[in-house]
This record gives C-alpha cells, structure tokens and sequence, in this order.
C-alpha cells in the first residue's frame, strides 16, 4: 500500500519515536504482509543481481517504509501527516508548502530557553499591566508577514548538525540563527484569554551547585532589551512604521519581593490562549514569546495542538493510535487502505462504523455457518440414541 494518512501524535513522545511505533504495528500485521513480501523478493533480485547473498538480518528486518511531513515537539499533539511506501516521495509538500492551524496556551511572566515549559527560566516580569484590550492590540502586530528568528532549540540544522544538538552540548553556533520570512494568515483570542482559572503550575527557577538561581546567570549572558522583535509588514505599512525595523523592547523585570510570590506553590500566572494559522515554517513558540515581549512581559508555551496540516484536520480525517492497537486489523486495515488510495475526503468516524458493521455481519454468518453443521450432529446423535 501506498500513500498519505495523518494521525493524532500525543503529547509526551517525539515524531520520531511514535512513527517508530506505527512502523512497528503497520509491520508486524497482515495488512502489510503483501508488500513486505513484495520488498522482501526485490532485496533477494538485488542481492543475486549485485553477486551479494546479503544477510538474513537485513532480509528478515524489513519494516514498512514510512517518514512524517512536519516534526512536532514532544511537548506538542495533533496532526502529523504519514507518508507509506511511494507516499514518501509527497511529503516534501507537507514540509515546505502547507498551511497550518494551531491551538496554543501560554502562561505570561517568564521567558525560558527553550520558549516553553521544557526548558530553563531566563527572566521572570511583571504583567499586571496587561488587560484584554492590549491582547488584541498586540495580535494585530503579529498578523500578516513576519519575520521570525527560529529558537536555539528546534530542529533546524546549521552545518548537518540540529540547533538543539549545539544548545544541549553548550556549543557556540557556527554562525547566527537567520530570521526567517513567514505568515500569520489568522490569530484568535479565545474566550479564556488572561484568565487565572487553569492548572497549569508556573515554571519554577532551578539552582546551581552555589544555591543560585540559573535565570539570574541566563539573563546576564544576554540582553533582553536588544532581542530582535518584528511586527507584520502589513501592521508596519498601516501605522507608519518600518517593516525591517527592530522593535526594542524593555520587559519590566519583577522585583525581589515580587519573586517570592512568582516562586510560591500557589501562585498563577494569566493565560495567553490563541489559535493561529500559519504557514510552513513558523515557530508557534517564537511567536508566544514575540508576544509576550511587545506587551512588555514575557511568555512561555505550555500547550501546543496542530489542529490542521493542509487538507488533514483532527476531528474529520486524522486517525488516532487506538484505531490501530485496539481495533482488529480487519476493521483499520480496509479504512486505511481507502484513505490511502483516495485521500482527505474520508471521513474517518462515518467510514470505521461502515467497516465496523461490516465486520460484524461478516464474523455473525461465520459463526452461524459454524453452528449450523454442530446443530445438526447432536440431532442426529439424538436420533441414533
């Protein structure tokens, strides 16, 4: 089989790991087994064309091909398109050219490393200044062509080696991070924007060995005020300013007392809740903290969902890992298959309960076809006695 699905990646595994689980699940079904064997002949023709015999490990480790059009962080869930087989070869137009909707919460007060809850405290700031109206006049900043710098820890890669490699190994950069041209085709505020009613535990600053806290050293290896910050081309042309112009900022730093209170197990921070279309490219956690900075705070990223990746949208025609490890292969295996070979249309729920029923009336005859000729050896082990 060949083509492209998306599933619904959950939050706490890389993309690398859970396609290594849906590679494992594809290979050891019978729903593969055609074209494993398919791929296992034309191995052996290469082997005998080339005069190599090749190993019986190489021959009996054949996995399904397979490979994703977009990575999301561990810390992220939602859409990852899947490529099989040939569908392989249409991933680069999920990686270079598709539109994106995403779904993502924010606390205000704090900036980390990492841009989200995974990484350290850089600065903790004040944000009481902060009401409804200058979220929405902040969103407009951001609306339209943005530059954006891609955060140290990403997956991009500078000389073949991932930014994060450089940030984890505490290895200088080759060169700067180049800002990068993309789009903010929409950015909503949800209804619980700024709202203290969550769960969500604010990020605590960790020690070093001397009982320092780490953001005290962080912030003093770089300058805050001098982060690069742009607002859209669009907002620069309507009031007056210059796109390419970098926006200083001055984030209003808490105090001593104030970080007592930040640092408490109780305390709550306001939730930035936003929901963007973007293009391919952009960094929905260089974007939360942009906007923290241009209401004169900080924010970090504790909840990302992809929505949508181009035609593929949860809730419509994205499978869930469940399908494949809780429902019989009869039943995933034709779904699967249909959406391979006719692509986003399907709607998942309405085809799974066709295939279910199907399924079902299938098992039911079997049965009956079974039960029928016992049935009718007891009735004649009756009359004979």
């Amino acid at each position: 089989m060949n083509g492209v699905f998306a599933i619904e990646k959950p939050t706490g595994i890389s993309s690398a790991q859970f396609l290594s689980l849906v590679q494992r699940i594809f290979t050891n079904s019978k729903v593969f087994a055609n074209d494993l064997a398919e791929m296992k002949s034309t191995r052996l023709k290469n082997y005998s064309n080339n005069g190599n015999k090749g190993s019986k490990r190489k021959l009996n480790n054949i996995k399904v091909k397979i490979g994703h059009g977009g990575t999301l962080d561990p810390l992220a869930s939602g859409v990852l398109v899947v490529g099989i087989g040939n569908g392989t070869k249409r991933l680069q137009n999920y990686l270079n050219g598709s539109v994106k909707v995403y779904e993502t919460e924010a606390l205000l007060g704090a900036s980390t490393t990492t841009g989200d809850s995974e990484g350290q405290v850089l600065s903790k700031t004040k944000f009481d200044h902060i009401n409804d109206k200058i979220v929405e006049e902040t969103k407009l900043k951001f609306k339209g062509e943005i530059t954006q710098t891609p955060p140290i820890f990403s997956a991009l890669k500078m000389n073949g080696k991932p930014l994060y490699e450089y940030a984890r190994e505490g290895l200088p950069l080759p060169a700067k991070i180049k800002p990068r041209e993309v789009q903010v085709y929409e950015l909503t505020v949800c209804d619980d924007n700024l709202t203290k009613d969550h769960d969500w535990k604010f990020i605590k600053s960790e020690l070093d060995e001397d009982g320092v806290a780490i953001d005290k050293k962080l912030s003093e290896s770089r300058s805050l005020e001098k982060d690069e910050l742009f607002f859209s081309k669009e907002y620069c042309l309507a009031n007056g300013l210059e796109p390419s112009k970098n926006n200083i900022v001055k984030p209003q730093l808490i105090s001593e007392d104030e970080n007592v209170i930040y640092e408490s197990d109780n305390f709550k921070a306001p939730l930035l809740h936003l929901i963007a279309k973007v293009s391919s490219g952009t960094y929905i956690r260089s974007l939360i903290s942009d906007f923290g900075k241009a209401m004169d705070s900080s924010a970090y990223m504790v909840k990302l969902i992809r929505l949508e990746q181009a035609e593929w949208k949860l809730g419509k025609n994205v499978f869930k890992i469940e399908n494949f490890e809780n429902e019989p292969e009869e039943i995933w295996g034709p779904v699967l298959k249909k959406v391979l070979d006719e692509g986003s249309e399907i709607d998942l729920e309405k085809e799974f309960e066709k295939t279910r029923e199907s399924y079902n009336k299938e098992k039911e005859q079997v049965e009956e076809q079974v039960e029928e000729p016992s049935s009718k050896r007891r009735k004649i082990d009756q009359v004979e006695q």
